[in-house]
């Protein structure tokens, strides 16, 4: 039954959160677009196959391509959200093929095999929050777990309000560093992609030399509301 079960990305939800990937768009999509190749590969060779051999085939290309895109999210995305949504998607991949395989079995054995199953996916769609409830609190610095009532309400509605506040100054921030980089002579030619996490700017895309995206770099960095800058900028 474990084996059913088995998640190829045994990593846990909290210590994925806590890894502070750096953002690269171009990066992201490379790898999505490679998984999402692999996995029309994989698909296609199912079609040898047949019966439950198939279907259980194809259910392992689309864990495959889950586990691909979670690692793809966890190495280049800084968005909680991505994060999170990723991991759920790995949690129901394994969750359909552990149905598939369970479909061959009959009377108390199969009801056995898909209760386990269920309880696996609860699991780790639980896991995924879990990591982005502790990444939240790690940006708020406000903790509800341990409230009860009309205490924890509160605190949630506080903690969703400072949270909306940090979306909308990343939101600013990132629409003026955009309106600085267009604006700045010495970037001729930009193909950047600009993203702003909790004060957090993140440069990506292809620049032509440089000493471009070393002022593109210094461009973000002077905006006011900036706390750091972490450039993937790559020289075409």
């Amino acid at each position: 039954m474990n084996k059913l079960l088995c998640f190829v990305l045994a990593t846990a939800a909290s210590a994925a959160f806590a890894a502070s990937p750096t953002n690269d768009t171009v990066a992201y999509k490379a790898a999505i677009n490679k998984s999402d190749a692999d996995y029309k590969t994989a698909k296609a060779a199912c079609d040898a196959q047949s019966g439950n051999a198939k279907d259980v085939c194809q259910e392992q290309a689309k864990v495959s391509r889950a586990n691909a895109e979670s690692t793809a999210a966890l190495q280049f995305k800084n968005d909680k959200k991505s994060v999170e949504k990723a991991q759920i998607n790995v949690a129901d991949a394994n969750y359909d093929l552990a149905k598939a395989q369970c479909a061959t079995r009959t009377g108390a054995d199969k009801d056995s095999c898909l209760s386990g199953a269920k309880q696996q996916h609860t699991a780790w769609v639980n896991d995924a929050k879990a990591g982005k409830k502790a990444a939240d609190v790690a940006q708020t610095g406000i903790d509800c777990s341990s409230m009860t009532g009309s205490d924890k309400a509160s605190c949630e509605a506080r903690s969703k309000t400072e949270l909306t506040k940090d979306a909308l100054a990343d939101t600013a921030i990132t629409t003026k560093v955009k309106t600085e980089l267009l604006a700045e002579p010495a970037l001729k030619s930009l193909d950047v992609h600009v993203e702003t996490n909790n004060g957090t700017v993140m440069l990506s895309g292809f620049v032509p030399s440089q000493a471009e995206v070393d002022k593109a770099v210094d461009v973000a960095r002077n905006v006011k509301g900036v706390n750091k800058v972490q450039s993937s900028l790559r020289i075409k």
